[in-house]
């Protein structure tokens, strides 16, 4: 069964930092691209960043422009985190991470997600 489980929200004030995790179980995790999105009520979810599967030795990152240079994403062979440094209110919301063929920010290429977990920004 594939499966993938966040953890490491909570309640940050601005400017604080935050490590999120996602375990993946089930598959061969390295030949997958990894995303991480957002959600707040109301909205479509948002990609903040993906690595992809492992390519030449290596996987590779990408941001969405609103995270650039604050949140970093990493990889091992069964788990992918996401640093937030230097969180602002408007990062709060529902973090999912996501795994798929198609490396991309955009939802609708990743077959497999988490249950989410609760980043809240705010003092």
């Amino acid at each position: 069964q594939l499966q993938l489980v966040e953890s490491g929200g909570g309640l940050v004030q601005p400017g604080g930092s935050l490590r999120l995790s996602c375990a993946a179980s089930g598959f061969n995790v390295p030949t997958y691209s990894i995303g991480w999105f957002r959600q707040v009520p109301g909205k479509e979810r948002e990609g903040v960043s993906y690595t992809t599967h492992k390519t030449n030795g290596a996987y590779y990152a990408y941001y969405a422009d609103s995270v650039k240079g604050r949140f970093t994403i990493s990889r091992d062979a069964a788990k992918v985190y996401l640093q937030m440094n230097s969180l602002k209110p408007e990062d709060t919301g529902v973090y999912y991470c996501a795994a798929g063929r198609s490396p991309s920010l955009g939802a609708s290429a990743y077959d497999y997600w988490g249950q989410g977990t609760q980043v809240t920004v705010s003092s």
